[in-house]
């Protein structure tokens, strides 16, 4: 099978539809998808009959309703084709019926207070924009997920919504601005993943690792990541089989899986693919990130999506590179040759100004977590305040409106590398910024704070809410206005003047600019427990209700829903941690204290004048970790017990960070500095040195 015939081949897509149904019945469903008209039910029969049999062909035994709730990852329930009739036969059935709906239990999966056990009933249903696909003999229709009562309890319906909010507040504009062939505006994304591979049987020795995804425990290793030696090296031939094969399964799937490399850490990669749009972006992503794991398994890897799976070394994340472009194949965040005189660029470019710095408090909760928490701030991770890149060319075009001056773009260049033999590179009119949380990357703006195993939906729901928010006042403005082209200059000279406070082009990393951000009024909310408050602040809610993306029900039940998350990781991880140190830690520096105290001993009894100074002071070192280390236990295992009477959710949360947390990082200080003198053979698990070093 030649690559263009394995991509999408297990994917019930455009062409597929339009080959196998009639021709009125892939009309209507393409109005369905295209323009969001309703679903006409006998429409979906056609279709379900139609699918069953491409499934069939294609060797799927059974269906299910493939969905994304609360918990980050997908769920699926599979029913078999089969269908049994009279005289033990049976037949193969898939109706209309099962592929609109299905009823999985409401009130087995997060909803924050919005479903409780005896209320089990809720229902997902059909998503036709994003296509069907066979995952391991499986028919997958994604769907979405809500309760009786309607509430979503997913991350794919509050994407839906918002993007259809983007749509209808752009289209607004595009129409006073002339574009009266644009039937939609599509959010497209394209997610970069990040994450390790490490030798699965050294895996399997940690209980860390496989409990909470990350190193607990961990001396550094005499070398890291220190020489940048990794970054885009050699990729080594056991893990370029492994991308091969993730590549296959996920061409087959049709996730345009494009660029992959090395990252900085040891042992780290990145796989990113081509855009698309926001909702396909994020089924494709959950797919990368199972089959990731999955195939790992089959080449001897474990494969690591956590955002700080290793202390000193850089975390992972999934950078959201975002952008809006209409069915007629522009792209709004494009700036053209001359970007200055671009006013419909200028007029969207301040839309996401306003919006980032309007809602930078959203965007902070939106990639918020226990696990994002030890990644943000450093190694090329953003820092937790949100601010904005634009380079120089941008950010002199927006100074020179705002003051009414005119701006004269500096001459293109080539870069003359000083070889005759190399061509002349065209030098781009702007530098990148890796510490930037928001950056404009060309014609898109890339959000570099989502964690590596964090579903992309959150973040995307709300920068396309806050955007459409904007977008909203813009049209109410423009529609009002008697000179289109003057309410546009306006608009943007306005939005420059309110909302510049969010730009910055520096060093995101340095403390001055810590500083500056507080003196611009910049909100600094440096741990979950602070972030999550504001999703339920009342101008959040407002925006949500709006336009109408999240009832205030909803917000509340998310942030029980994320505060409880919160503690429940740290709790696992606090659990684990006195686990490892009371069964493996400990014994095994006691056992090497003991040696130590023997071999000393012996050794005086055959020379009585022996010098055992180093030897003493070793027993002595070790004799004072082994008391620190169990008093540290002891300390940690009273927080544990307190968790469950420190208040309610959020006062939970600040105990886990405030008192529990505290005493795992005492806890781990002591048990790394052991690491690093006890005999390596008494060590009861692979260290940094082996887990960063193995291929």
């Amino acid at each position: 099978m030649s690559l263009q015939e394995m991509f999408g081949s297990l994917v019930f897509n455009d062409d597929v539809m339009r080959q196998r149904l009639p021709k009125e019945t892939y009309r209507a469903l393409y109005r369905t998808i295209a323009e969001g008209t309703a679903l006409d039910p006998q429409v979906a029969s056609v279709v379900a009959n139609t699918m069953k049999d491409w499934a069939i062909e294609k060797g799927a035994t059974h269906y299910t309703h493939w969905f994304q709730p609360m918990t980050g990852i997908t769920a699926e329930k599979h029913d078999s084709f089969l269908s049994p009739v009279e005289g033990g036969r049976a037949i193969m059935e898939f109706g209309g019926k099962e592929l609109v709906k299905g009823e999985p239990d409401a009130s087995s999966f997060p909803s924050g207070g919005l479903r409780a056990t005896f209320e089990a009933r809720g229902y997902t249903a059909w998503d036709p924009t994003s296509y069907a696909f066979i995952k391991d003999g499986t028919l997958c229709i994604p769907t979405a997920f809500c309760s009786y009562g309607g509430h979503a309890l997913d991350k794919k319906t509050p994407l839906l919504r918002s993007t259809e909010a983007v749509n209808k507040q752009a289209k607004r504009i595009l129409r006073l601005l002339g574009h009266l062939d644009v039937k939609k505006v599509n959010v497209t994304v394209g997610p970069e993943q990040e994450y390790f591979l490490i030798d699965r049987d050294l895996y399997m020795k940690r209980k860390d690792l496989i409990y909470t995804g990350r190193t607990l425990f961990g001396a550094r290793p005499p070398k890291g990541q220190e020489l940048d030696d990794h970054y885009f090296g050699n990729i080594k031939p056991r893990v370029a089989s492994y991308m091969r094969e993730v590549d296959e399964e996920l061409w087959r799937l049709g996730v345009s899986a494009k660029t992959e490399h090395n990252e900085v850490a040891p042992c780290q990669h990145e796989l990113a693919p081509i855009f698309t749009t926001a909702n396909l972006a994020t089924d494709h992503n959950q797919l990368t990130m199972e089959i990731m794991k999955r195939v790992a398994a089959k080449h001897g890897f474990a494969c690591l999506l956590h955002e700080k799976p290793f202390a000193g070394v850089n975390g992972s994340g999934k950078h959201n590179n975002w952008s809006m472009s209409t069915d007629t194949g522009i792209n709004l965040l494009e700036p053209g040759e001359t970007p200055a005189e671009n006013a419909q660029f200028l007029l969207f470019l301040v839309a996401v100004i306003q919006a980032v710095d309007e809602y930078q408090d959203l965007l902070r909760v939106s990639i918020a977590s226990a696990g994002n928490d030890n990644r943000l701030g450093g190694n090329e991770a953003p820092p937790y305040i949100v601010s904005m890149f634009l380079g120089d060319e941008l950010a002199a075009i927006l100074d020179a409106l705002e003051h009414h001056n005119a701006y004269v773009a500096g001459a293109k260049t080539d870069m003359n590398i000083g070889v005759r033999t190399l061509p002349r590179i065209p030098k781009d009119t702007t530098d990148r910024n890796r510490t930037s949380p928001f950056a404009f990357t060309g014609n898109k703006f890339e959000f570099r704070m989502p964690g590596s195993s964090m579903s992309i939906a959150e973040a995307n729901v709300v920068i396309n809410t806050a955007v459409a928010d904007v977008l909203m006042e813009f049209a109410d403005r423009l529609e009002q206005a008697v000179d289109i082209r003057a309410a546009v200059e306006s608009i943007v000279v306005d939005t420059i003047a309110h909302h510049k406070r969010i730009i910055f082009n520096g060093n995101n990393y340095s403390e001055a600019w810590r500083a500056e951000a507080k003196k611009r009024g910049l909100l600094d909310l440096p741990s979950t427990p602070d972030a999550l408050p504001c999703l339920i602040a009342e101008k959040n809610i407002a925006l949500f209700e709006r336009q109408k993306v999240y009832s205030r029900e909803e917000l509340l039940s998310r942030y029980e829903i994320l505060l409880e998350n919160y503690c429940k990781v740290i709790s696992i991880e606090a659990h684990t941690m006195l686990d490892m140190a009371n069964q493996e830690i400990l014994p095994a520096v006691m056992r090497y204290a003991g040696r130590v105290a023997r071999d000393g001993a012996a050794a005086r009894q055959m020379r009585a004048d022996l010098d055992l100074q180093y030897e003493e002071k070793l027993l002595g070192r070790l004799t004072a970790l082994i008391n620190g280390i169990g008093g540290k236990i002891g300390e940690l295992d009273e927080a544990a017990r307190g968790l469950d009477a420190a208040g309610d959710s959020l006062g939970k949360a600040r105990y886990c960070r405030d008192v529990i947390f505290a005493r795992m990082q005492e806890l781990r200080a002591l048990a790394d500095e052991a690491e690093t003198i006890t005999d390596k053979s008494l060590w009861p698990f692979p260290g940094y040195g082996e887990l960063l070093t193995t291929k």
